[in-house]
């Protein structure tokens, strides 16, 4: 052959451009390596997927800060049984007096105002799933964010009009932000390749805990200051700023790689074939309820989901009060030092993240030992600091130490069963997001009521101790479910025509070609197995 003609002949990727350009969607083995550059558009909606968790969970958190400021706590009574189990004030606290608010809530109604928000929370958690994969992610997700900043605008006026309106708001609130979750899951699905899921889905998802980070001690700050009021300003902050994230979202983010119109065309060739996403498969799928009520690795995220979320909300809605109460520290201490284990929490899990896929890819764990292992080490662990919290009593080090272990630790099941969903069932993902995480939120109202309940005229270390001891079993209970159940590999109701195909071509079904091959066979490429873990590689056809 000629030394022009073979100097003019295209290369590899050229070939599969053009492949893909003109819609020739039958040997699509693109190799599966990122493309060149650190920054594409996936990342783009990672980062602003973070940045609109941070917004939903400030929003969802502020409350717990606030409402220190705002019940009247001379109007309520306080009378604890055993006064040898009260934790002594010291005298650093004194220097900082914390001034009175105007509503007379008591313990009790105080629980059903936190615990208000998941009502509502947990009734479109599912319609957000579905919505997501049936009209795109991007509108359902960024409405459900501006539902959220809205009614947190409207907070300071509603609950000085009434407490049932405020109550009612609450459980609006919880409306909106019921379908951030499974909408972003189902974006995830359609955008992160299954190497990139565990650091991906830790990026996005930790902005809940940057979210909390942020939002405690600024709360408090804002409780104790004069700006528009004090405790208002908690809202009328944080509500502005999800109605400017609102705008960039809508501005940059895209449904799909496919109708993004600046995403680059190694990042949609990449991103097409690791997900094995072709013009045949884009269809969405009736839900195949049957398979999936009889699914043990979904029963095992069922069970994980929920657990996790007991203590995760215990938590979350009532550390401030126990910062105050128990351990006596101010307002503005008390925010800061709630924030603490939020922020090791952030940290940990981006770290864990990128430990989970870096063993993946290595081929070192497979993907059902890095969701066990992980898992383990966000529950397990909390559940030894939790319950050892309770026994560390008026030893303040000692126990926010505990507590930043309690859920900085927890970091790590951004890496275990949150990636359960798209493992098992991408096609769905965000259905199985909407199903576990309408269960999972039960506690979210259950565990504030439980907590008032337990404590209400008896602030002690030993009513505490109780509530850590509660939350310890819960976790031990769902996690060892978890590890004995789960699987990373791709169900066959993923996908029923594909898992039909391969019935086939196991019974030896062969064609003129040879052996049936399903659309995984086809699309997976080399590097990848159908649950995202390492595979050997495989050459390119011959022609190239």
């Amino acid at each position: 052959m000629p030394r022009d003609s073979l100097q003019q002949r295209p290369g590899t990727q050229d070939v599969l451009r053009r492949m893909v350009e003109d819609d020739h969607h039958l040997i699509e083995t693109v190799p599966q390596t990122a493309p060149e550059g650190c920054f594409g558009a996936r990342h783009i909606l990672a980062f602003l997927g973070f940045l609109g968790f941070a917004n939903v969970y400030a929003m969802r958190v502020n409350l717990s800060v606030a409402i220190v400021a705002m019940v009247n706590n001379t109007a309520i009574p306080h009378t604890n049984k055993n006064e040898s189990d009260v934790c002594p004030a010291s005298a650093d606290n004194t220097t900082h007096p914390v001034k009175d608010g105007e509503f007379p809530w008591g313990e009790t109604e105080q629980g059903l105002i936190l615990g208000a928000f998941f009502y509502g929370y947990v009734l479109t958690n599912m319609l957000g799933g579905r919505l997501g994969e049936l009209v795109g992610g991007k509108i359902v997700f960024g409405i459900g964010v501006l539902v959220t900043s809205i009614m947190t605008i409207f907070t300071p006026v509603v609950a000085r009009a009434s407490t049932p309106l405020f109550i009612a708001l609450r459980v609006i609130e919880g409306l909106g932000e019921g379908v951030t979750f499974p909408a972003m899951n189902s974006m995830m699905a359609k955008w992160v390749p299954p190497l990139e899921r565990s650091k991906m889905s830790s990026l996005v998802y930790a902005g809940a805990q940057f979210g909390t980070v942020i939002s405690l001690p600024i709360s408090g700050l804002l409780c104790q200051s004069s700006f528009l009021g004090g405790w208002p300003a908690v809202f009328y902050v944080f509500g502005v700023c999800g109605l400017l994230w609102f705008i960039v979202w809508m501005l940059l983010v895209h449904n799909t790689p496919e109708s993004h119109p600046r995403i680059s065309l190694d990042e949609k060739i990449y991103i097409q074939t690791t997900l094995n996403q072709s013009p045949s498969n884009t269809k969405v799928l009736p839900i195949p309820w049957r398979h999936i009520c009889t699914s043990m690795p979904f029963w095992a995220v069922f069970v994980a989901h929920i657990a996790q979320n007991w203590g995760f909300y215990t938590l979350l809605t009532e550390l401030p009060t126990y910062m105050k109460n128990i351990l006596h520290f101010d307002l503005a201490h008390s925010g800061f030092i709630s924030a603490l284990p939020y922020l090791v929490m952030w940290l940990f899990s981006i770290a864990a993240g990128q430990v989970a896929d870096h063993l993946r890819a290595r081929g070192i764990l497979s993907t059902t030992a890095t969701r066990k292992i992980f898992n383990s080490i966000g529950i397990y662990g909390p559940m030894i600091c939790l319950v050892l919290v309770g026994y560390a009593g008026c030893h303040k080090d000692a126990a926010i130490a505990l507590l930043c272990g309690a859920v900085g630790l927890n970091g790590a099941t951004l890496s275990g069963y949150i990636n359960s969903h798209l493992d098992i069932a991408p096609n769905f993902a965000g259905t199985l997001m909407g199903i576990t995480n309408t269960a999972a939120t039960i506690p979210g109202f259950l565990a504030p009521q439980l907590v008032g309940y337990l404590i209400t005229g008896k602030e002690t270390v030993g009513q505490w101790k109780l509530v850590f001891w509660i939350a310890g079993i819960i976790y031990f209970i769902g996690n060892t479910f978890y590890i004995i159940f789960i699987s990373g590999e791709q169900q066959s109701w993923n996908d029923l025509k594909a898992s039909d195909a391969s019935r086939m071509r196991e019974a030896g079904s062969t064609g003129q070609y040879g052996s049936l091959a399903t659309p995984q066979d086809i699309f997976q490429g080399p590097g990848v197995n159908s649950a995202g873990g390492a595979t050997s590689p495989t050459g390119l056809p011959e022609i190239f």
